[in-house]
């Protein structure tokens, strides 16, 4: 199971610097960063460690069965960021 960031994200970056695998993007240094709402979940390199979750201040991080209904269409939109 994946996890998937929300539209709630602030893009601070702090589940940036907890993934230990790297599958959250784009970061500052990459040249989507500017121009993109929020940072997304690779969906196929996410090991599923949970680390995203305790440090998105905004609540913005959900694991793939637990996203609110409100806000499913994130599993798309992180899905296809990837695409």
């Amino acid at each position: 199971m994946a996890y998937v960031i929300t539209e709630q994200c602030t893009k601070d970056e702090k589940c940036v610097e907890v993934c230990p695998v790297d599958c959250i993007h784009p970061r500052k240094d990459e040249e989507k960063f500017a121009e993109t709402a929020q940072l997304f979940v690779d969906p196929v390199n996410c090991i599923d460690c949970g680390a995203c979750v305790p440090v998105c201040e905004a609540s913005a991080v959900f694991a793939l069965d637990d996203v609110p209904e409100q806000f499913k269409a994130a599993i798309e939109k992180n899905a296809q960021y990837y695409a």
